[in-house]
């Protein structure tokens, strides 16, 4: 199924506005159906259909997750290029307080969670090794700029100022509200010049900022970030194995693409282009 599926009517966040964005992450699991149990009670997701080996989940009608299944794949090497984590956007702070006292509650473990100055994020990892971000963004007017780069860092999240945004009575947390999106995708590569050059030329996302020489940010119509790429643990590590567990692909919506199309990054990671729907 292409990108233009139904979906509820909802506000989307800014991230799923711009002309480029992520519409859908596909992922390659030993085991398909414990995946997708992990994913609905972490989220919420709706299972939106079923074949064979795959699954789709989403939100809002909105797919935004494809697992597909086969016990003979490898795990996942970490030090190889694939994926470092999908970034979950919730529409609202309220959604991502509503998420936080539900996984205290539910005891859900955690890695770890940081206020990066545009966004606060709570950090996974799901049982095969894939690694998770639960967030939401800041009011783009918030956002600060030097030198035409967005200002991001990684500081300790203000867990209090976070729940303090519910109040007695509030229902808490649903399931993932409609509205809610893959944000976006960040990628273990084997180098950065090389994955900012892809990003720019063959699917023409802008360079937002860089982390040193470690990692770089990319974005279509002013968002911090639809891709990150970093080389923290995959530092020149080449094309990844076909055989193995974790990303399978990543889908962006591109308003001014014509038909379907797939690329394939320098690592080996298939970059699905559909029209926006």
């Amino acid at each position: 199924m292409s990108t233009a599926v139904m979906e509820k009517t909802s506000a989307l966040p800014f991230s799923a506005t711009t002309p480029i964005h992520v519409a859908r992450v596909g992922l390659r699991a030993r085991d398909a159906g414990q995946l997708a149990d992990y994913y609905r009670a972490l989220l919420g997701f709706d299972e939106m259909r079923r074949s064979g080996g795959t699954i789709v989940l989403g939100a809002g009608g909105r797919e935004l997750l494809e697992i597909e299944g086969a016990a003979s794949l490898k795990p996942d090497d970490p030090r190889s290029a694939g994926l470092f984590h999908t970034a979950f956007l919730l529409p609202t702070r309220a959604d991502l307080a509503r998420w936080t006292r539900h996984a205290m509650e539910n005891r859900i473990p955690t890695d770890g969670a940081s206020d990066h100055l545009v966004s606060e994020a709570i950090y996974l990892t799901d049982p095969e090794g894939n690694g998770i971000e639960i967030y939401a963004d800041r009011p783009q007017e918030a956002w600060s700029f030097s030198e035409g780069k967005v200002q991001m860092a990684t500081q300790p999240l203000d867990f209090r100022s976070l729940l303090g945004e519910l109040r007695d009575g509030d229902a808490g947390w649903q399931g993932a509200p409609a509205g809610s999106v893959v944000g976006h995708v960040h990628l273990r590569v084997g180098d950065i010049g090389a994955a900012e050059s892809w990003w720019n030329e063959a699917v023409g996302l802008d360079t937002m900022v860089h982390y040193g020489d470690a990692a770089v940010f990319l974005a279509s119509g002013g968002y911090h970030h639809h891709i990150g790429a970093n080389v923290w643990q995959s530092r020149r590590a080449g094309p990844r194995a076909a055989d193995t567990t974790g990303l399978a692909f990543v889908e962006l919506a591109d308003r001014n693409a014509a038909r379907s199309t797939e690329l394939v990054d320098p690592w080996g990671t298939a970059v699905r282009i559909a029209p926006a729907g």
